[in-house]
């Protein structure tokens, strides 16, 4: 399982980086269309991530040695323990510095990596996790269909009850890329799910504006239903003919990585571009939903279809180009733990391609300060918090660091 990391980057480089232009970038289906930026030539591999040059942080590597890692996330049992997604269908359990030799779930029977973009893609506990021992993966089928399904543990903490799969939600693809792939609860104890545009460029089926379609859209559904899934009566569109009621906010491209402040319950969503701009976008926690950013009318903060009215949309808080080796963003978290004094309260997220990681602040006249928090040479596949409010940073290589004061 551990294989050297430097070898494998050499090797993702080349063919794996598809996944997150979320990453709908490199693979064949999409350079077809015109939506791909390619791989930066500049793009140093070295063995350790580089400290920023302005902010005094760097990256300590935890554990390595993954393949094709793309989330790690805790089950907020008291345990410490972190849960690391492959994107081949395996969960590992990382418990006191080292990894469990046993997944904790395995689903490679279930999964299609036919695409780059494809996969075992999110997992969320039940905030009632101690309790109730049940928990939420998103995945592409073996159709090529989204599916989020709930699994419980097994009398073995350390181990799911593969037997216990039960589907909750299932959306047809009509394409392999922007799958989403996000799953999290939300202050509301309802469970939120990612779902891309449903793929090719442009969005030529333009399922970023239907609200007869859950592509395109982040949804919000209640899970205490023992089978299935309930929509909540406060949902923006739950009494709207001819829109799906399970959407919470729409106009998203490919909302790779999306994460709630766990202090303020504010929503921040990390939305890749197409061939030009990434975004984040934010939704207070007083909000009522049914925000629309934009999407395919909107790429960031500019017209992506000729004739379009930005001001009948909600704008990203930042975007930024693809320059400077830049080709997909995601999205992180709001900074809540104890080690990092200075950063609380920032919201922290980075680009697949260049490694880079910035933080976001509020100011006090009300807008968005920004500012590079550390280059790396990392493929940043996601960023994830332990139970204390650490953050973490995910290395699509297959490693897993954690952001720290520099000592030097």
């Amino acid at each position: 399982m551990h294989i050297l990391i430097e070898i494998r980057k050499l090797v993702f480089l080349s063919i794996s980086l598809g996944l997150f232009n979320a990453c709908a970038t490199v693979t064949n289906l999409d350079a077809a269309d015109n939506d791909s930026v390619g791989i930066p030539t500049s793009l140093a591999i070295t063995s350790t991530p580089i400290k920023s040059p302005v902010l005094n942080y760097s990256l300590e590597l935890v554990v390595d040695g993954f393949q094709r890692p793309i989330y790690v996330t805790h089950s907020g049992d008291g345990t410490a323990r972190l849960f690391v997604v492959e994107q081949n269908g395996a969960i590992y359990i990382v418990s006191g510095g080292k990894v469990l030799d046993t997944p904790f779930l395995d689903l490679k029977d279930r999964i299609t990596r036919s695409s780059s973009e494809q996969g075992l893609l999110g997992l969320a506990f039940d905030p009632n996790y101690s309790d109730n021992g049940q928990f939420f993966v998103h995945y592409s089928d073996n159709n090529g269909d989204t599916v989020v399904m709930k699994f419980l543990v097994s009398g073995d903490a350390n181990r799911a009850d593969y037997q216990s799969g039960i589907e909750v939600l299932t959306q047809s693809q009509p394409y392999r890329n922007h799958n989403g792939g996000q799953i999290a609860f939300g202050p509301d104890g309802n469970l939120y799910i990612g779902l891309g545009d449903g793929g090719l460029a442009g969005d030529p089926q333009q399922n970023g504006q239907n609200l007869a379609t859950m592509l395109g859209s982040i949804l919000r559904v209640s899970i205490e239903s023992s089978v299935g899934y309930t929509v909540p009566s406060d949902n923006p569109f739950f009494a709207n003919e001819g829109a799906r009621s399970e959407i919470w906010v729409y106009g998203l491209r490919n909302p790779w990585r999306f994460s709630f402040d766990r202090i303020t319950g504010d929503l921040y969503i990390a939305d890749v571009g197409q061939n030009d701009w990434e975004e984040i976008n934010f939704q207070s926690a007083d909000s009522l939903g049914g925000e629309n950013y934009g999407w395919s009318n909107m790429e960031g903060s500019n017209c992506y279809r000729l004739g379009c009215e930005s001001e009948l949309y909600s704008a990203p808080i930042v975007d930024y180009h693809h320059s400077n080796g830049a080709c997909s963003v995601t999205g992180g978290y709001v900074y809540r733990g104890e080690a990092l004094l200075h950063m609380k309260g920032s919201y922290l997220y980075g680009d697949f391609c260049s490694g880079s990681i910035w933080e976001l602040s509020k100011t006090v006249a009300g807008g968005w300060s920004e500012s590079l928090l550390i280059e790396s040479d990392l493929q940043i596949s996601s960023f994830g918090e332990d139970e204390v409010g650490e953050v973490y940073v995910v290395d699509y290589a297959g490693g897993i660091y954690k952001i720290m004061e520099a000592t030097n």
